[in-house]
């Protein structure tokens, strides 16, 4: 049996919200989801599985028909969701009386269910939130049915609030594949067992590094499954390091080359570091326009010399440190830390004074 696991695709989200580029990307979220649904009837998938949070709220029946369709589309592929923390299947909830088209499975119900494929001699179980926090280690003690089916556990959560999960009860429960969501980074629990895919695609500026969804294929009881990478971008943490001789377009010119190399397409977190001319402030808001950058953290500090830094800051932390490297004949490793250690104590200062 083939199989794409999924999960924490967010449809409707509309991610970095007061920028620019927002609603290209909340399209970005939905077509990204289509191309991963097409990938399932490309590779001649059996079955997909969506581990929660498919949209980003308790979705309206129009965003149900959407993604009705998009799955009905491919009759020969068998499709099992549930839903997550985010959209929960809630008391009047558009979820409860929706019609899936045949191929699509909704375990909608708070308790644990079951749904049999025969024709691929599988069982999937799991069960929707009802509400947003549920604190309660519900996975814990879930175990298959003793036949010769194919056992998978449909399961989203991992934290305080979003029932917390064991790796060992995992391990000990008897499902032969636990296909989870929730966590937004791709994590392996079990090797070849118990995964996250992570989100679909990055939603917010912590989901750095690479987003996709997981390919496995199973022999016997057994399952091999690898990362597939489909997001259309990545959030990405960019440092330029300043001198004396830099200026603010200098600044600017290098971080859009830093860009250029790292993938224009990609959204940037950008942090200044290092000494700068005493006499400059870089201005952030024109570096910001060097790509699709998030935000600019200049935490540079000014270059004074040595002397003049010892006479200000006599009798300090900054002005104890720098006397303890006087009077040696300094290595190179020990001048990278005297400059390190002064930049680190001089930002910590500034900060403390904003």
């Amino acid at each position: 049996m083939k199989f794409i696991h999924m999960a924490d695709v967010h449809l409707g989200c509309e991610p970095d919200g007061r920028s620019e580029w927002s609603k290209e990307r909340k399209r970005e979220l939905w077509e990204t989801f289509r191309s991963s649904v097409a990938d399932a009837d490309r590779m001649k998938a059996d079955l997909v599985l969506i581990a929660g949070d498919l949209f980003h709220r308790t979705p309206d029946v129009e965003q149900l028909r959407e993604v009705n369709y998009l799955l009905g589309s491919y009759p020969d592929v068998c499709f099992a969701l549930i839903a997550g923390n985010h959209d929960c299947c809630s008391p009047g909830s558009a979820w409860e009386s929706f019609e899936f088209a045949p191929n699509v499975a909704f375990l909608g119900s708070s308790e644990t269910e079951c749904i049999r494929f025969p024709s691929i001699s599988c069982e999937v179980y799991g069960f929707s939130y009802d509400r947003a926090q549920i604190t309660e280690s519900r996975y814990d003690r879930l175990r298959p049915g003793k036949n010769e089916y194919f056992h998978i556990l449909l399961a989203h959560g991992g934290d305080r609030e979003h029932i917390p999960i064991d790796p060992k009860a995992l391990a000990s429960s008897g499902f032969d594949y636990i296909a989870l969501g929730h966590i937004h980074k791709p994590t392996v629990l079990i090797p070849d067992k118990a995964v996250y895919p992570g989100a679909l695609s990055p939603i917010d500026a912590g989901d750095e590094g690479p987003h996709g969804y997981i390919a496995g294929q199973t022999h016997g009881t057994q399952t091999e499954v690898h990362f597939v990478k489909k997001a259309l971008r990545e959030y990405v943490s960019c440092t330029v390091e300043a001198d004396e001789e830099d200026t603010v377009f200098s600044i600017r010119d290098r971080v859009q080359a830093a860009i250029a190399s790292r993938g224009p397409e990609n959204l940037y977190k950008v942090t200044i570091s290092g000494l700068r001319n005493p006499a400059i402030e870089y201005d952030t808001e024109l570096i910001r326009s060097a790509g699709m950058i998030l935000e600019v953290k200049d935490q540079s500090v000014p270059a004074f010399h040595m002397e003049e830094l010892k006479t200000r800051y006599r009798g300090t932390l900054i002005g104890r440190y720098i006397e303890s490297f006087e009077g040696k004949d300094l290595t190179d490793t020990e001048k990278k830390a005297l400059r390190y250690g002064l930049e680190a104590l001089l930002s910590d200062g500034a900060r403390r004074q904003g």
